[in-house]
């Protein structure tokens, strides 16, 4: 099989496995397996979809489109900073997580990156993809890319519509004080604190984007 068409082979599983079992499976599932043996499941099939993904990925021409050059790094480097912010501020207090305190969490007025928008790690997503897009390195990181742009998109609206129909009212009220599309003029309300360590680990992730990829990233790419 020609290696890009086994790469959208691939992310097709990946992201379609993950909306069917997170939406029209998951009820009828947990209600036949159980919810832990359901999660074991899902982690199964991800895992499974995700490392299909990553094998095509290397098998697949590394660098067949032209590149957009610097502008496209300054692009992709300044994105990837923010998405840092949203994805580190994502994963405390956020409501849309498994948690049990979720309907306490959702009744709280929006702070921290919330205020930008409800779906931070989402978002951060988005941001990632668009900074890899924007650098038109191969086939490939398009192919990838995009379904992570379409996964994080499509997937924080259908999440509302999960998420509304497990908690209800809290759900509402926590949708009614947010945003789904970002408010970007309310990042620096992120915080001080956040914002240092997601700089300390975009510094940190795109140093290690030479061993791992074999290519510089942001600001090594000029200071070496």
């Amino acid at each position: 099989m020609d290696p890009l068409v086994s790469l959208a082979a691939a992310t097709a599983a990946f992201v379609g496995s993950h909306f069917a079992m997170s939406h029209p499976l998951r009820a009828p599932l947990v209600a036949t397996v159980g919810e832990k043996p359901f999660l074991g499941l899902y982690s199964l099939v991800a895992l499974a979809t995700f490392a299909w993904m990553v094998a095509a990925f290397r098998a697949a021409p590394p660098a067949d489109l032209g590149g957009s050059g610097h502008a496209g790094w300054i692009v992709a480097s300044v994105l990837t900073l923010p998405a840092l912010v949203l994805f580190l501020g994502s994963l405390s207090k956020n409501p849309a997580l498994p948690d049990p305190r979720a309907e306490t969490l959702a009744a709280r007025d929006p702070a921290g990156v919330f205020a930008v928008t409800r779906h931070p790690m989402m978002w951060s997503f988005a941001l990632w993809a668009v900074a890899h897009i924007a650098l038109w390195w191969s086939v490939r990181t398009l192919i990838v890319a995009g379904a992570v742009l379409f996964l994080a998109l499509v997937g924080a609206h259908m999440q509302d519509r999960k998420k509304r129909a497990l908690m209800g009212a809290a759900w509402d009220g926590w949708q009614a004080r947010t945003r789904y599309w970002p408010r970007w003029s309310a990042l620096p309300r992120a915080g001080p604190v956040l914002w240092l360590v997601a700089l300390a680990l975009w510094l940190l992730v795109t140093w290690a984007h030479v061993p791992a990829a074999g290519i510089p990233a942001g600001p090594w790419l000029w200071i070496g």
